[in-house]
């Protein structure tokens, strides 16, 4: 398994991480996405410390927490061959105080992940969504509190805004305190937003970026193809074919059709391409896989070992490509003083 820099840290995380999303089940949303139990959730961890992927990502809103539960107990008497990434920031409860970034909100977050963890740290920690209401200094202070304390290595940031990481990443700086160090966001062959404007921060930054969805809600596992009809399981119902961002029809055919043209020359899947196609990118550290069965895990693993050509890789860009948003095509004019990452 490869190992990348987590951003400007010393920190070597393996290229895939092991999502656990589906672990728990816990509720209609959460049981949409799996119901992975305690035995289950052990062999899936096997499955990847045998690989060489020992990284394993939650967040205390999945399953009501009880997918920080089951995995605490996958990795019980394990803890020290494994890094943890949580999250906080999202509701966990109906009290004004029970959401957010506050320091009461994340001192009461972090105890509770820490339980149900069954772990006296975490290796990563993310501020899920950004939190408009508490000033950027009151979050940092406190994450970097933890830090200090010895319950958190490193920090990190998912779904903010461009500016947001900046402003962040500007009153660390300011006021000496730590930074974040990843980044963990949306960006797939059929989503690549991230590209315009949180690339080159996160190249310029330093900052090391976790990709989620890579497989773009489901969409690339294959499964769709221009002229197959869905008749069974969650992309057969109309939830299936419209979760997360919109994708155009056409547009997500023309893409699959470029994976599979290029799974056939390489011997590989659609999935695993498109998961080696996100390798290829700039400033990407790591990419959040997820797995419902051993049969899943094991396919996404073969995503690694082994790279795709430099024409290849255009053949996947030239088909994905999207027209940019202002003002960044705008910005395609003037290369020379403002050079591109892709």
């Amino acid at each position: 398994m490869e190992h990348r820099q987590l951003g400007k840290s010393g920190l070597l995380v393996p290229v895939l991480s092991l999502g656990t999303g589906t672990f728990g089940g816990t509720g209609e949303f959460f049981g949409r996405w799996g119901d992975t139990d305690d035995k289950a959730a052990t062999r899936l961890i096997d499955i990847s410390l045998d690989a060489g992927l020992n990284f394993f990502d939650t967040a205390n809103i999945y399953s009501a927490g009880d997918s920080e539960r089951v995995l605490g107990a996958a990795i019980k008497g394990r803890r020290d061959k494994t890094l943890i990434a949580t999250k906080a920031t999202f509701s966990t409860g109906e009290g004004a105080n029970e959401r957010g970034s506050s320091r009461w909100a994340l001192t009461r977050n972090l105890e509770d992940s820490l339980k149900r963890l069954g772990t006296d740290y975490v290796d990563v920690y993310f501020m899920h969504g950004f939190d408009a209401l508490t000033p950027v200094e009151e979050t940092l202070k406190t994450l970097d509190g933890f830090i200090q304390s010895g319950k958190v290595r490193y920090i990190g940031c998912s779904n903010f805004s461009g500016w947001h990481v900046m402003k962040s990443l500007a009153a660390s700086e300011r006021l000496g305190l730590e930074r974040y160090t990843a980044y963990q966001g949306y960006y797939s062959l059929v989503g690549r937003d991230y590209e315009s404007e949180l690339m080159p921060l996160a190249h310029d930054q330093g900052i090391g970026t976790m990709v989620w969805s890579p497989l773009g809600w489901g969409r690339l596992t294959g499964k769709i193809r221009r002229g197959v009809q869905q008749t069974e399981g969650r992309l057969a119902t109309k939830e299936g074919e419209t979760g997360g961002p919109v994708v155009e029809q056409e547009y997500l055919y023309d893409v699959v059709d470029a994976l599979d043209e290029v799974a056939q020359e390489v011997g590989k899947t659609i999935p695993q391409v498109a998961l080696n196609w996100l390798l290829q990118r700039p400033t990407v550290a790591n990419i959040v896989i997820g797995a419902r069965n051993e049969e899943q895990l094991k396919q996404n693993l073969g995503a690694v070992g082994w790279n795709l050509t430099k024409e290849q890789v255009a053949k996947l860009d030239a088909a994905s490509k999207r027209p940019l948003a202002y003002p960044f095509w705008h910005q395609q004019d003037f290369l020379s003083r403002n050079p591109a990452l892709v």
